[in-house]
């Protein structure tokens, strides 16, 4: 337990929107302004944000130390400078130095990015009113600190007080300002959660060190959709969009392999094709192993337990291990049909075949439901060369023909098994 002063006079917070009125108004009387977005000149991130930076917007963005926040937005804010504006990136954890050797590596050479190595928010904002830049980048919110609070950088009262100050400044002046956040060792941003919930945006980086992709990824969003995501691709030079995902997940997936199988997922408005892979064998221990990676364990052992009990399939006796490939991480259950297919496909030693597509939730009775916007992942299936597609028989009812895609309805697990084992 540590004892900290809260220094209540003088707090940002309290003139957030100094100067408006508070006045109540009817709904119909108020008018609505245009929407402007400024382009950051990378596709996938814009995309992420709903179409562009919305100014006076708060951008929170955090990830795993290395994934390539500071990359990102180092590439993303000469891209929000026109017609000579300056940006400013605030940087409370490295030099101007070390700054300039990672921009050489990226090739960001320009101008109007200025650099500024300091962790006190009102040093920062001094700066910021003699520069009046067009965006801030904050790196980290950890490491600023300000005055007004006498705890240590860091603590929960002065990253609360320095989110609700930069929130104001961003609100009085119109400036979007970007603050990355570090994140605990379960994968949420350290602090308070109230700095989520301050911000008006909070994406998330995600990627396996492992793999040279990356996926950025939006949980809140007031200026557009949520669970956007983008697609990069992390090279020497720097971060690379990726424009077509599937083509990137589906590059080495093998022909004739067992316990393979090509699902779609839905994020935000767009779908993704993803390579799902299932092993099963005998299992050497007293309680079989159940591992999944991409995909919610607690899911794979409800749709192990409908196969045992509605197909009569033994798994008690098997290890079953699930994998994603490429590293996604999928929440939605309209992959189920597909980690079903998959598993059995290991377990009869039967390859599925290698133009087949399965879409489809898993009941507990065994049935087979419908999934939403079946219509959008079929037509990005047969972009990609697929030429049949099991999906539910309730989507395939309300579906018109899509030329060169051979549509089989399914009711129950069973008849998908058949179909696609056949």
């Amino acid at each position: 337990m540590k004892e900290e002063r809260l220094a209540v006079q003088g707090r940002g917070r309290s003139s957030v929107l100094a100067g408006t009125t508070s006045k109540a108004t009817p709904i119909d009387a108020i008018e609505v302004v245009g929407e402007s977005r400024f382009r950051t000149g990378i596709g996938e991130f814009d995309r992420v944000l709903g179409g562009g930076v919305i100014p006076g917007s708060v951008i929170l963005i955090g990830g795993d130390p290395g994934i390539g926040k500071t990359t990102l937005l180092l590439q993303a804010l000469p891209g929000l400078a026109s017609n000579g504006d300056k940006v400013l990136y605030v940087s409370g954890e490295e030099s101007p130095g070390q700054m300039k050797m990672r921009g050489q590596r990226l090739g960001v050479h320009h101008p109007v990015l200025y650099i500024l190595a300091e962790t006190s928010l009102e040093e920062i904002l001094k700066t910021v009113q003699e520069l009046r830049p067009v965006a801030i980048v904050v790196d980290s919110i950890q490491t600023v600190h300000t005055d007004q609070i006498t705890s240590a950088p860091g603590s929960i009262s002065q990253v609360q007080e320095v989110a609700g100050q930069l929130m104001g400044f961003a609100k009085r002046s119109g400036v979007p300002v970007f603050i990355i956040g570090h994140v605990t060792k379960e994968g949420a941003i350290a602090g308070p959660r109230l700095l989520e919930h301050i911000v008006d945006t909070v994406l998330y980086f995600e990627g396996d060190k492992g793999h040279t992709y990356r996926i950025l990824r939006a949980v809140k969003n007031r200026f557009g959709s949520t669970n956007e995501i983008g697609v990069f691709e992390m090279k020497e030079s720097g971060l690379e969009e990726v424009n077509n995902p599937s083509e990137l997940f589906l590059a080495e997936r093998p022909e004739q392999s067992t316990g393979s199988v090509v699902v779609s997922s839905l994020e935000g408005s767009r779908p993704i094709l993803i390579e799902l892979q299932a092993l099963v064998s005998p299992t050497g221990y007293a309680m079989p192993k159940r591992v999944a990676n991409g995909v919610e364990i607690n899911r794979v052992s409800l749709l192990l337990a409908v196969m045992e009990k509605r197909l009569g399939l033994h798994l008690s006796g098997q290890d079953v291990y699930v994998n994603v490939v490429g590293g996604m991480r999928i929440d939605e259950p309209a992959i189920d049909l597909g980690i079903v297919t998959a598993v059995t496909s290991s377990l009869r030693e039967r390859p599925i075949d290698h133009g087949t597509v399965v879409l489809g939730e898993l009941g507990l009775g065994g049935e087979v439901r419908a999934i939403s916007q079946a219509e959008l992942r079929i037509r990005e299936a047969a972009k990609m060369g697929f030429r049949r597609c099991l999906l539910p028989e309730r989507n395939l009812a309300k579906l018109d023909t899509i030329d060169g895609m051979e549509l089989v309805g399914i009711r129950e697990v069973g008849e998908a098994l058949e179909a696609a084992l056949a």
